[in-house]
């Protein structure tokens, strides 16, 4: 799987303001960047980014994936933290 296919289904999915998708075709790095995780746990802000996933999981495009949250706000203060 590529890693502008994550980024379309996650933008798609969910209401995102940036989405960064890195990896080697199974293994993938996410970064998520959206208001709706302000309101939310760490587990929750991990399931909404896996739900949209889990297809892909489930069938073995996606092996692992390590998935970064934040809020506009906080993206805004650990971009360049984060490499951006």
């Amino acid at each position: 799987m590529e890693n502008s296919e994550i980024q379309s289904v996650l933008m798609s999915a969910l209401p995102l303001q940036e989405v960064h998708v890195t990896g080697d075709g199974s293994h993938f790095q996410v970064i998520a960047v959206g208001e709706l995780f302000g309101e939310l746990s760490r587990v929750k802000k991990q399931q909404t980014v896996y739900a949209p996933l889990m297809a892909y999981i489930a069938d073995n495009r996606i092996h692992a994936v390590s998935i970064k949250t934040y809020t506009p706000e906080e993206w805004a203060r650990d971009r360049k933290l984060n490499g951006f």
